[in-house]
């Protein structure tokens, strides 16, 4: 490892601070100055040009000879960079492009992206709102009402008519015959807690008995508001000390995260009604873990902003994102950045050095202006660009974005979590504030830390490790010109810069666990799609129980025990559209109906155009989905058991198609 723990006298004073960063600048600016120098000094012949790509080695420096000398560099880099942003918004300091809302619009905008607008404005039935609250959790009815509560007291304050209460959309007619009984229960939770603790002690044990380091259990069928209300009672919340950061690779535990027989759900895996309502849901959850935690969260509202005129550099990425769909359909992340990030895969991975040796300024400008008239054209040649070019024109990108890559209103959330002890409890907000992104700004973010553990991959190559990369990345990410910091070169510089690192290097090390939908907000999503579908019946108690009734009967719905079914799956490969039957057993996996079609599909006369010239045969690149039912469209899993899904949603049809990343190449 190369980044060890910084000792307490590492901790610099604003001038010595100032000293290395103008000997950086002067290593930059007259890099054969330093040539000659270090010539003089070591007798060697080593090419420290930055065009050369030749950086001298963290380890071999006779300068930085010791692990605790280099752990001070990284701190230098994290503050040059900060020294660099601030360079390049001056500017446009004089001019704020976000404003933290007033008294009452933050409780207001809270309800707007929490789907409860109607408690405010009143232009919904009643049913919408209960529809929504019936799916909640007490903790998290109890973190909307404080909102609520809030928000009517600040109405009071500005003579305006408060927001409905919630108990007097559930005290209404219409809300309580529409809606059934499927509140969360709190001893299923506890239930559910208990059995998951149990197997998290066996696991322990194992391990203390072993002297292995403990692994972390990730539970995700109990909302984490929940999980951290129950620990609150038994007292098990970790007092928050923030001095105490773990900054060794190696000291990030493996976390484990229990296999459901429903599988694993990615972000991608969703359609965008369901992912609407994911965020609507996981907003709630996680304002209900903050009010547990303690953290208050401010956010700032995005004010309109002159877009420049230019078509890569400062431009909105819904934009970029939408203007690239009309060259290449499903694109999910800037053509520009994706040619970069590929770019710097194949040449800058062995590039010692890399992300933090600044590239030469002049020549990045005009590498800048060529991109931004010739990219599109196809006339851009990267032959003539370094690793440490590229790299510097990606943290310009990601710099120069209109809005932060983490967004404004959720920029200050993603801050906050330093402020955290547990690991769990960060990962917990960290996994709520990904789904709670707008999707341009989730797939890029993905895009990047994908790049960036590569990047640590190559450690043994390049010379940067995990906090490495952290500490040169966090400031481009926790840094924007449009929403005030409290990152300051003249508080305590440390203990800041470990923090942001140290979020920075959550996102690196769990981005595959971060990227996932937690079981619990799936479920809740089902309930409220079951919920959401029954509000057009009739309300006469009578007529509605006679409905279903009729329908109960009518429905040819095979006992849930049985331990043998027949499925018919429907097949859509473009023009192509057929069915087959699946014989579905207790233990019958996603990954078996694969099989099985794919066999049928070579068998038939469907495959002609599946077969190579050697011989070979070559397979769409297809999935299952579930459709219909009390979802609206879900890529499953290969280890989802399908007898389980069945019995959770009997009313949803399985297709097999082509993956939506697939269709358009």
């Amino acid at each position: 490892m190369y980044c060890m723990d910084i000792k307490p006298r590492l901790v610099r004073s604003k001038p010595v601070l100032h000293r290395n960063l103008c000997r950086a600048r002067r290593f930059v600016h007259h890099p054969h100055e330093q040539h000659s120098t270090r010539q003089t000094q070591t007798k060697t012949t080593r090419d420290c040009s930055l065009t050369a790509m030749n950086v001298e080695s963290w380890t071999d420096s006779p300068d930085l000879p010791t692990p605790q000398q280099h752990d001070r560099l990284c701190l230098e880099s994290f503050w040059s960079e900060v020294e660099t942003i601030r360079s390049d918004s001056e500017p446009d300091s004089s001019r704020r492009d976000s404003r933290q809302s007033e008294d009452g619009e933050q409780e207001e905008l809270w309800l707007q992206d929490a789907g409860l607008s109607p408690l405010v404005t009143g232009e919904e039935e009643d049913v919408d709102n209960a529809v929504l609250l019936s799916t909640l959790t007490k903790t998290q009815a109890a973190a909307v009402q404080r909102r609520i509560d809030s928000y009517t007291c600040s109405l009071r304050k500005r003579n305006k008519t408060p927001a409905r209460h919630v108990r007097d959309v559930f005290a209404s007619p219409i809300a309580q015959s529409a809606v059934p009984e499927t509140h969360n229960s709190e001893p299923d939770t506890h239930r559910n807690m208990e059995s998951v603790t149990k197997t998290q002690r066996s696991a322990v044990s194992g391990q203390e008995t072993q002297g292995l380091q403990m692994d972390e259990i990730f539970i995700t069928d109990v909302a984490y508001c929940e999980q951290a209300a129950i620990l609150l009672k038994q007292a098990k919340l970790p007092q928050n000390n923030s001095s105490q950061c773990r900054r060794d690779d190696g000291a990030l535990p493996r976390v484990i995260c229990p296999q459901c027989r429903l599988g694993v759900t990615r972000v991608l895996d969703l359609s965008q009604q369901d992912m609407k309502k994911v965020r609507q849901l996981a907003l709630i959850d996680m304002t209900a873990l903050c009010d547990l935690l303690g953290l208050e969260v401010k956010r700032h509202k995005t004010c309109k902003r002159k877009i420049p005129e230019s078509c890569l550099f400062g431009v909105p990425l819904a934009s970029l994102v939408e203007s690239d769909q009309k060259i290449k359909p499903n694109t999910q992340i800037p053509l520009f950045l994706q040619t970069l990030l590929s770019f710097l895969e194949k040449k800058g991975l062995d590039s010692e050095g890399i992300l933090r040796v600044p590239g030469s300024q002049s020549r990045i400008k005009v590498l800048q202006q060529k991109l931004e008239n010739s990219f599109y054209r196809h006339s851009f040649s990267w032959d003539e660009v370094s690793p440490n070019d590229a790299a510097a024109l990606l943290k310009k990108f990601i710099r120069e974005l209109p809005a932060p890559l983490l967004t404004a209103e959720h920029l200050n959330s993603f801050s906050a979590v330093r402020d955290i002890a547990d690991l769990k409890q960060k990962l917990h907000v960290l996994n709520l504030l990904v789904l709670l992104l707008p999707e341009p700004n989730r797939n890029t973010l993905k895009a990047l830390l994908e790049f960036l553990s590569k990047v640590v991959l190559s450690e043994r190559r390049n010379r940067m490790n995990l906090w490495a990369v952290s500490t040169i990345m966090a400031p481009n990410l926790f840094l924007h010109k449009a929403v005030p910091s409290k990152l300051a070169v003249d508080g305590p510089e440390k203990g800041q810069a470990e923090r942001a690192a140290d979020i920075m290097r959550l996102l690196i090390r769990y981005q595959d666990l971060l990227w996932t939908v937690p079981n619990f907000l799936l479920s809740q999503v089902r309930k409220l799609n079951e919920n959401s579908s029954r509000r057009y019946q009739f309300y006469d108690k009578r007529i509605k129980h006679l409905l279903r009734k009729i329908h109960a009967d009518s429905r040819d719905k095979p006992d849930k025990n049985s331990g043998e079914q027949c499925r018919t799956v429907k097949i859509q490969l473009g023009e192509l559209s057929f069915s087959m039957e699946f014989r579905l057993t207790i233990n019958s996996r996603a990954s078996d109906l694969m099989s099985q079609f794919y066999k049928e599909l070579h068998a038939s006369d469907n495959s002609r155009g599946l077969l190579k010239r050697n011989g070979s045969t070559t397979y769409p690149d297809c999935a299952i989905y579930e459709v219909g039912g009390n979802i609206g469209e879900h890529c499953l899993d290969p280890e989802t058991h399908l007898f389980d899904l069945y019995n959770n949603n009997p009313g949803g049809e399985w297709i097999i198609k082509l993956r939506s990343s697939s269709r358009g190449q």
